[in-house]
């Protein structure tokens, strides 16, 4: 699956992982939305998560690199199918351990488990000291989600994730639940 990134360029150049994945070449970088390919576009305002079923169709994902702090201005004005990734924890230094706030090679990764491209997410890890962390992290949910029939299917199994953080929080043991 081709990989494609719509690039703000306003996160700082050394940790930016979107301009690591294009100096190796594992993705392609467009300065604009209507360069960008179509495709399934990874996006976290999007109301339907993204599941194995996403990848008939389709030969190219496309995330938008942008600072988290401008994502909720940013338009997401590319064109494809919108989906959200299900609940993932970050494993980069700058993030690492925080729900949903994924760097742009972790949702690239994510997404490729879940669509059944575990290797190829392995391949673009590999590029990052921390990458294996990501998988190693997120290892139960992202087989979870790649085994599921449809989007309702892996919401089912990210409310499961979302209820042992909820209860994590609250400090309640397992037993308690």
């Amino acid at each position: 699956m081709e990989l494609h990134v719509r690039y703000e360029g306003d996160d700082d150049p050394k940790k930016c992982s979107a301009r690591k994945l294009a100096r190796f070449d594992l993705t392609e970088l467009h300065r604009s939305a209507r360069a960008t390919p179509t495709g399934i576009v990874l996006d976290p305002f999007a109301e339907q998560a993204l599941s194995p079923p996403d990848k008939d169709g389709f030969d190219a994902l496309v995330a938008l690199d942008c600072s988290w702090e401008t994502a909720k201005r940013e338009a997401f004005d590319l064109r494809g199918h919108h989906r959200a990734l299900p609940f993932l924890v970050a494993g980069n230094p700058v993030s690492y351990g925080t729900p949903f706030r994924l760097n742009t090679v972790e949702a690239f990764a994510g997404a490729l488990c879940i669509l059944g491209e575990r290797e190829h997410a392995e391949d673009i890890l590999s590029k990052f000291r921390w990458g294996h962390t990501f998988l190693e992290l997120n290892d139960e949910p992202l087989r979870r989600y790649a085994a599921c029939a449809d989007s309702s299917e892996v919401v089912a199994v990210q409310s499961d994730y979302l209820a042992d953080e909820e209860s994590d929080e609250n400090g309640d043991s397992p037993g308690e639940r």
